[in-house]
């Protein structure tokens, strides 16, 4: 195991959003290392074992300073276990995928899914959502699906995603948090089934720079307002899209 100093600001930052907003690891993350030079097929696992780290411990994180109630029992922790569950399978059909379809497709997919729905959160961040089963299932396959194919794209959609099916942005943060961890793990198993190995520098690398970042990412969410959650959402997530979909034109 060998850590890469340089890649651990870079991790720390990308989780310090995500955790904070509850996206932008795996979708920032991915381009700006494959503008590095690592291949799609090393990062892609790379990040979805750094991701499975800090989901589970952004839920611990984000428990303490009361952004969300994770105990059994509540609505919390009911919306974790169905998107985590319907997340597997997303990501299970989504990883063979993954290893049949040209990358500029997925980067053109993940940018428009991600640039709808941020324009869709800002337009209604005033209004308060009617709460959904329905909706927010068929938001957590599509999510994880992203997840499989891309290694990001998760999180703008499931946290986007519950906002607009009426969960509040800073319970619908920590939720995507730990749904992420656990369909990331199941993401990086499939892989490691098929044959591909975690890269032992950049994996370790990547986990360590952004587990460092989680505690410092559930303290500022204790601190914002509601409003403000749910504006910084829609805005990132169409800054991420529209980023996404720009590296492709460029």
């Amino acid at each position: 195991m060998h850590i890469i100093l340089p890649l651990l600001p870079l991790a720390f930052f990308c989780e310090l959003v995500d955790s904070s907003l509850g996206m932008g690891y795996g979708t920032t993350l991915t381009p700006l290392l494959m503008i590095l030079g690592y291949e799609p097929i090393v990062i892609v696992p790379s990040v979805l074992f750094s991701e499975f780290i800090t989901g589970l411990l952004s839920g611990f994180f984000h428990q303490e300073f009361g952004n969300t109630n994770l105990h059994p029992g509540t609505r919390d922790f009911k919306i974790t276990v169905v998107l985590s569950l319907l997340s597997i399978l997303g990501v299970v059909i989504a990883v063979f995928i993954s290893m049949n379809i040209p990358g500029w497709f997925v980067k053109v997919y993940i940018g428009v899914i991600v640039t709808g729905i941020g324009i869709i959160v800002l337009l209604r961040r005033s209004k308060n959502a009617k709460f959904s089963w329905k909706r927010l299932a068929g938001l957590g396959t599509l999510a994880a699906f992203n997840k499989g194919i891309s290694g990001g794209g998760y999180g703008p959609v499931v946290t986007g995603g519950q906002v607009l099916v009426g969960v509040e942005g800073r319970n619908a943060i920590a939720i995507a948090g730990v749904a992420e961890g656990i369909t990331s793990a199941v993401g990086v198993l499939i892989f490691m089934l098929n044959g591909v190995t975690l890269d032992p520098s950049l994996t370790p690398s990547l986990t360590l720079g952004a587990v460092l970042s989680v505690p410092i990412a559930a303290y500022i969410v204790s601190k914002m307002s509601i409003k403000k959650i749910t504006s910084a959402i829609g805005g990132t997530m169409l800054a991420l899209g529209s980023y996404t979909l720009l590296r492709i034109l460029l």
